[in-house]
């Protein structure tokens, strides 16, 4: 074992995750790299750290280290250094709130102002939250394809409470970063490990049931 992650060391990128608060990024960094959901909104003072590891194609192994920047933090000092160095940069609203969408200009603008003086931009994502508050919305996927398009950034439906997609949207964003295309068994396979974790997760079924859906890969967090 030890000789085949020797041959295959694993790829660190960061991923930072920005947004306003309550639009859901401690959830989605929560529930991918710990697979729980927490139902009580806590506010991210600062910053947290989170890890995860994953495989892609071609015995590709990456380590994401995910950095969840607190809402707050929009104008402080310390965001500029917080987004410096990322490979990926997560752009998460709240479906059910127009505010938060349409703040993200703003945080757009700090990513592009770290990242002038640089030869690549990191990969963008646009990410819509609490896709379970479908009947909510209140931004129109419309107006979501348009930002995500005019801003070359992926676009992505999550919901943290379910667990719905979210696991794709960073293998995703992951496989975008490698150059790597992800094939249709691998899109399926995320997929179906996310579904039985709403089935799970909605019925509250024991903890000994949950363990053959967890992914393959180790996962930790850093406080």
């Amino acid at each position: 074992m030890s000789d085949s992650e020797d041959e295959n060391p694993d790829r660190q990128f960061k991923i930072v995750i920005m947004g306003d608060g309550a639009s859901g990024k401690t959830s989605i960094a929560m529930r991918y790299s710990q697979e729980q959901f927490g139902k009580q909104y806590k506010q991210t003072v600062g910053l947290d750290f989170f890890l995860r590891r994953l495989v892609l194609t071609g015995n590709t192994h990456v380590t994401l280290q995910v950095w969840d920047i607190g809402g707050q933090t929009l104008g402080g000092q310390m965001l500029d250094k917080y987004v410096y160095g990322a490979h990926g940069i997560l752009l998460v609203y709240d479906i059910t709130n127009y505010s938060s969408f349409e703040n993200l200009e703003d945080w757009l603008a700090i990513v592009k102002k770290v990242f002038t003086d640089q030869e690549k931009m990191p990969h963008l994502a646009l990410v819509a939250n609490k896709m379970d508050l479908e009947h909510m919305r209140t931004v129109k996927q419309e107006k979501h394809m348009k930002f995500a398009q005019e801003n070359g950034m992926s676009s992505h439906f999550v919901s943290a409470k379910s667990g719905d997609a979210v696991n794709l949207c960073f293998q995703k964003i992951a496989a975008d970063i490698c150059g790597i295309k992800l094939t249709k068994p691998e899109i399926e396979q995320t997929s179906r490990v996310v579904k039985a974790d709403i089935v799970q997760y909605s019925n509250s079924e024991p903890s000994n049931r949950a363990t053959p859906s967890h992914p393959r890969s180790s996962m930790c967090s850093i406080q």
